[in-house]
């Protein structure tokens, strides 16, 4: 019993929660301070977990998580091209993984990101919005992303868009800068490569 609690949460009572169940609720933000009484058999009746010595360090955790949460999306709302907010990211690219990872960490910045696959699927995620900024990768299952890019910039309002490649050359990169392209970004990259590009944006990229 020394290691477990009784946790009631408005009219709902568990019985028996590990010590280690707890603290991680706490932590993720399942127990919410004034949202909760705790008791322990060494309890003389419900306490309040915010106000227990030893939970008040996980409340804390909670704290500072959300708080780096807010500041990240603060930062992201601040990063534009030349007083034009970026908040869409649509990410082309077949790799899937990539596509997860990166998307979940630019997510997690504020950004409001979209994953297409193909060149089928990019076209028809263009079709419904247009986003703030493309991430094209040259190489894709049904094509050459060079004519794309083409497609992209005579939209409108015409996204910017960063090349992404691993098999880069001097010649695919002039002939994305005259077709377009705002940038050109060798693989493997990472949200803060994508980050600083999207600060040293002009006002029409």
């Amino acid at each position: 019993m020394a290691n477990k609690w009784d946790l009631r949460i408005g009219t709902n009572v568990y019985l028996q929660v590990p010590n280690a169940h707890i603290k991680h609720w706490i932590k993720n933000g399942k127990i919410k301070a004034g949202e909760t009484v705790i008791r322990k058999a060494n309890f003389p009746g419900w306490r309040k977990p915010e106000k227990l010595e030893e939970l008040i360090p996980f409340f804390k955790l909670y704290e500072k998580a959300c708080s780096e949460k807010r500041a990240r999306r603060k930062s992201a709302r601040r990063i534009n091209t030349g007083g034009k907010q970026i908040k869409r990211i649509l990410l082309i690219d077949d790799e899937r993984e990539l596509c997860s990872l990166l998307g979940d960490s630019l997510s997690s910045r504020g950004f409001e990101i979209e994953c297409a696959h193909s060149k089928r699927a990019a076209l028809k995620s263009l079709k419904r919005s247009l986003p703030d900024l493309v991430l094209l990768d040259l190489r894709l299952p049904d094509g050459d992303g060079m004519p794309l890019l083409t497609l992209i910039r005579k939209m409108s309002p015409a996204p910017a868009v960063i090349i992404t490649t691993a098999f880069g050359s001097e010649e695919a990169r002039n002939e994305a800068n005259k077709m377009g392209a705002y940038d050109f970004l060798d693989k493997p990259y990472n949200e803060e490569d994508i980050i600083r590009r999207i600060r040293k944006m002009p006002a029409k990229a």
